[in-house]
């Protein structure tokens, strides 16, 4: 299948710069894909669409502040750390695998000096596209309250902000989180989940419609766009996820009662057709997936799903369509843009039902 199926454009404009006023105040179109409608509502009804006993199957991983923005020491140039996990330490010193955008301008061992007097950190080794080995001079427990409290989270390259220095960081710490973020290893938010609230959950659990979690920790990978002419051709990144022995009883639960596993983006559906045998039952466990999902994929344990808008030249847009299809999908894109829906992570989000 071509990667430039979806050949259209997203206006700029329509590209979400910050979230809505209220988590569940966005816009959610509902496609059912069986009788190829499309209809309008807002977050605060999803209990109502779906059915009592279907089970939410969500992604509980937690965001962590990995951007730093720190200077050049002797010529004062910026230079940005993003900060993709801590691979060591001992002797005073906390190693970290990072990227830096400046990458080939920087030598080894140069030093940059760290915002908010954090001290200075060494650029010890260059890796592969912008991958660096970074050494703070301080111990792990330091080194990772420091990056806590300094680090900025790390907003996708879409979302453009014009001061490094600007009015949403704090809000963005809780916004580019969900409010059931608990297992801390993500670098990208799981954006579908961003929408719920505490009085939606009332919603759910008054309708009688469960929920469950999985952990897939989002990498920097998921902002890569397609780059080769076919999906085949697609070296697909690799994600760490999670699923517990209660999820998998959850699933097989609504299995027996005739309930839907309606699965919260594509970070949890993923995760869940990487370990679901061919009745649709999960094993727990962990591991890693590169599993990419397009046409004419057949999913096993997905029966219903609930995503954001994607850009139309990623893995994440190729998933929807393997479930709706590629034309109902180019329909209902081209009528968000129409209906002035927002687009992408801090964006509306789509109700994809059978």
């Amino acid at each position: 299948m071509r990667s430039d199926t979806f050949n259209f454009e997203v206006p700029p404009e329509l590209i979400a710069q910050t979230p809505a006023a209220k988590r569940d105040e966005s816009r959610l179109m509902v496609v059912r894909r069986q009788a190829g409608t499309i209809e309008h509502h807002t977050f605060k009804d999803l209990p109502q669409l779906l059915n009592a006993g279907d089970l939410l199957v969500m992604n509980n991983t937690r965001v962590k502040p990995c951007r730093l923005h720190c200077k050049r020491e002797g010529t004062g140039g910026h230079v940005e750390l993003f900060l993709l996990r801590r691979i060591g330490g001992g002797g005073g010193a906390t190693l970290y695998e990072a990227l830096t955008g400046s990458w080939r301008n920087i030598p080894e061992g140069a030093r940059v000096e760290l915002p908010f007097e954090g001290g200075s950190a060494t650029l010890v080794e260059k890796g592969e596209s912008g991958h660096w080995m970074v050494r703070f001079d301080m111990e792990s427990p330091e080194a990772e309250a420091y990056i806590e409290q300094a680090a900025k989270m790390p907003l996708p390259p879409y979302i453009k902000r014009e001061r490094q220095d600007d009015e949403f960081v704090e809000m963005d710490r809780e916004r580019y989180q969900t409010v059931f973020a608990k297992a801390e290893g993500a670098v990208a938010a799981p954006t579908a989940g961003l929408h719920f609230t505490p009085e939606v959950f009332d919603g759910l659990d008054a309708r009688g419609i469960a929920r469950a979690f999985v952990t897939l920790h989002v990498g920097p990978g998921t902002f890569r766009p397609l780059k080769t002419e076919t999906l085949e051709e697609h070296p697909m990144h690799s994600e760490e996820y999670t699923v517990p022995d209660e999820t998998v009883a959850a699933v097989r639960r609504a299995r027996e009662n005739g309930g839907r596993v309606v699965v919260v983006g594509s970070t949890s559906c993923r995760t869940l057709e990487t370990v679901s045998d061919e009745r649709g039952i999960p094993q727990a466990g962990s591991g890693a997936t590169k599993l990419f999902v397009y046409p004419p994929y057949r999913f096993r344990c997905t029966d219903a799903m609930l995503t954001n808008f994607h850009l139309p030249h990623s893995t994440l847009i190729f998933l929807v369509a393997a479930w709706l299809g590629s034309e109902l999908t180019r329909q209902a894109y081209l009528e968000a843009i129409e209906k002035r829906y927002r687009f992408f992570s801090y964006g509306d989000a789509m109700l994809c039902l059978p």
